[in-house]
């Protein structure tokens, strides 16, 4: 195999994702999957030989196309176990829209089935894939932080309810699995993906139950009056928070929020021996002089450490903050399409499978559970 032929399923999160598979020389979109036409017919002409794409809305059938190699599924988290699972029963390697499910039990189904089926299968994480969590993540990698303890992850809108697809606001859906799940993973990842020990939590719905806090596809982050047809069905959580320890004693502190009166901010903060950091923007915390390796690993980022000290000085705090790392959308798109494919024709190994998306999941679910039933949740215990 040369090319991979892919299919898009679900014309929204698909839409990006799709256009950076079709970016990649050795990728083609071969098909689109979607319950409307007319979304199908729209997206198809931003695609590289339209009148070539085969349109379906009948998932098992597109499954059952030999044409097609790689499917995307970007639909609802509800969706995504029953999709998967059919996807890799076809032999199709699998690209999944985060979170991988609706639950524990669907997740570890799917991992499992994906893993037996040999193929490949890989999480689309925008947040893990973006230039700075990269960044940070290769310094920690080389060991400029020394030992990372804790760490601190948000993602808060203020107005930030999805508006357009009820599958969000019911069971299954809910705003730590469509946004923690980015600071999670992201942050985790960071720590070096420790073990998961225990979780408390808190959750709820404040906004999305009265009507509040919603947003449009065309107007992100202004209010947005949902109809009440809409809005009653609201089964899910609308902001979560708490606590995550791992088995190497470290703590990673994640919250979320879909709707809140603060102003909109997502951040990702490490706590490390050697250094701290920042990562939106990029800000190294340290006591100087500048740890080696690092400029070598900003140059490989494309990015230029600055510093409002002429010189470093032993034992001085140094704030260095690293120009042209802004997460243009578009290079986390590219990122992912561009290993997706290089994992299924050059068998690279790969660095966000199905099986991270599980332990995530854990998490979260953990997390939600932890609110429910008002106490700690142990993992070694479940």
């Amino acid at each position: 195999m040369k090319t991979v032929r892919v299919a898009i399923v679900g014309m929204g999160i698909g839409r990006p994702n799709g256009l950076a598979l079709a970016n990649n020389p050795r990728a083609d979109v071969v098909a689109l999957c979607d319950l409307v036409e007319e979304r199908m017919a729209e997206f198809a002409q931003l695609l590289p030989q339209p009148k070539q794409i085969r349109l379906f809305n009948d998932f098992e059938e597109l499954c059952r196309w030999p044409e097609v190699d790689a499917i995307f599924v970007g639909t609802p988290n509800q969706l995504h176990v029953p999709m998967g699972l059919q996807a890799v029963s076809h032999g199709k390697h699998l690209l999944m829209t985060k979170p991988l499910a609706d639950s524990v039990e669907g997740a570890a189904r799917l991992v499992t089935a994906a893993e037996a089926a040999g193929v490949v299968n890989m999480m689309s994480l925008s947040t893990r894939f973006s230039p700075d969590v990269g960044f940070m993540g290769a310094l920690a990698q080389q060991g400029t932080f020394g030992e990372l303890y804790y760490a601190r992850a948000r993602s808060v809108r203020r107005n930030g309810i999805p508006a357009w697809n009820p599958g969000f606001i019911r069971a299954g859906g809910g705003a730590f699995r469509d946004m923690g799940v980015h600071v999670l993973d992201a942050a985790w990842w960071l720590l070096g993906m420790p073990k998961p020990m225990s979780v408390t939590g808190v959750a709820g719905a404040k906004f999305g139950p009265r009507g509040l806090g919603y947003f449009g596809r065309k107007a992100p982050g202004e209010a947005l009056a949902a109809p009440k047809s809409y809005y009653s069905q609201f089964a899910a959580d609308d902001y979560a928070g708490g606590f995550i320890r791992f088995e190497d004693g470290s703590g990673l502190q994640v919250e979320s929020f879909w709707a809140s009166h603060q102003p909109g901010d997502l951040q990702i903060e490490l706590f490390g021996t050697d250094a701290g950091a920042r990562v939106r923007p990029p800000v190294l915390y340290t006591n100087g002089p500048l740890a080696p390796g690092v400029a070598e690993t900003a140059r490989e980022f494309d990015t230029v450490p600055r510093t409002g000290q002429t010189a470093a000085v032993d034992d001085l705090p140094l704030d260095i903050t690293f120009e042209g790392l802004a997460d243009v959308k578009s290079r986390s798109w590219n990122a992912i399409a561009d290993h997706f494919v290089a994992c299924i024709l050059d068998g690279v190994p790969c660095r966000a499978p199905l099986r991270h998306g599980l332990i995530v999941q854990e998490m979260m679910e953990g997390l939600l559970r932890s609110a429910e039933v008002g106490h700690e949740i142990r993992f070694d215990q479940a």
